[in-house]
């Protein structure tokens, strides 16, 4: 088992690398990346509704640069960036899914600029939260982290979604408090969480729903590799998910105002799933504008409701 994790990591890190003649510079500020500084890498396309808040959120929390892989955006998203001094910024053309949804691209800037760096992996619509975090920034929490030898953090995604119908425009401020469950994946030994509005309200078999636990937040070596998205690391010591140690939530605002609009599109792609046909349904589902809210969905109200929810912990970090 070791031994055939120890050459899966191996390729992918040779397909990081066979990568990066697909994408192409187009503004590169990495000479400026200091050596203590967190940094935060993204793929993004037509992302510039979110882009704002991304930024400001994370650089609040005390990101340092960003690196961008723009694939393709045809919405300012790529003048946007270029003009933010804080970011760098790649191109590319090439097909999502094929490049294992971007993983490939930025593996290879992970390797070049990430080495010895705290180094955040994010999607544009999923925003980081942790214990504390109004007051502690990232820095507090990576450098209580390094004294306990702890090499990652990780976080379980938590879809927002308003009161009323998608295309209402109302506030991301209510969640499933429940409905979720847990298996652990014995190749990986990573926690698999399932369950949450999507399978809740749009799935015809909750056991495609998606996975929910992330690692979004690792000490960054040039032999790491992302397996799944975030879900999962190699090696393998990364995925001890939940050990007792702190865990954060992604707050997804993937059900924001244009989401039915935005299903169409990707559902017209067929870039976002190993096989989207599979996937048709949940776009059908979301392209009727549904009203996510129910019975049993809990208004946001703070980081300590969450804990107290048992979906993010405090782990020791007082």
């Amino acid at each position: 088992m070791a031994w055939n994790l120890r050459w899966k990591r191996r390729r992918i890190l040779w397909r990081c690398f066979r990568s990066r003649g697909a994408i192409v510079s187009v503004q590169d500020r990495t000479a400026a990346i200091g050596a203590d500084a967190i940094l935060c890498f993204s793929t993004v396309r037509n992302e510039m509704p979110r882009l704002p808040g991304f930024l400001d959120h994370h650089r609040r929390l005390g990101v340092g640069h960003f690196l961008f892989v723009d694939n393709g955006s045809d919405d300012g998203t790529a003048e946007f960036l270029t003009a933010q001094p804080d970011v760098s910024l790649w191109r590319t053309g090439a097909g999502y899914r094929a490049a294992r949804f971007g993983l490939d691209w930025i593996g290879w800037l992970m390797m070049r600029h990430a080495h010895g760096h705290w180094a955040l992996v994010l999607d544009a619509d999923e925003a980081l939260i942790y214990p504390y975090w109004e007051t502690r920034d990232l820095r507090a929490l990576t450098g209580w982290l390094d004294a306990q030898g702890r090499e990652m953090f990780p976080a379980m995604m938590l879809d927002l979604y308003p009161k009323g119908r998608l295309s209402g425009g109302g506030a991301l401020e209510w969640f499933d408090s429940g409905n979720y469950s847990i298996q652990m994946q014995p190749k990986m030994r990573n926690l698999w969480i399932q369950g949450g509005v999507r399978s809740r309200m749009l799935l015809d078999d909750p056991r495609r729903g998606p996975t929910l636990t992330k690692v979004p937040l690792v000490k960054w070596n040039r032999r790491f590799a992302y397996v799944n998205s975030t879900h999962s690391i190699l090696p393998r010591r990364l995925n001890h998910f939940y050990d007792g140690g702190p865990s954060g939530i992604l707050l997804h605002d993937k059900f924001a105002d244009g989401a039915p609009g935005r299903a169409a599109l990707e559902k017209a792609r067929g870039e976002h799933f190993f096989d989207p046909a599979l996937f048709d349904n949940y776009y059908d589902a979301l392209i009727a504008d549904p009203v996510l809210h129910g019975p049993h969905s809990k208004r946001l109200r703070g980081w300590r409701q969450l804990e107290a929810l048992g979906l993010m912990s405090r782990g020791g970090w007082v």
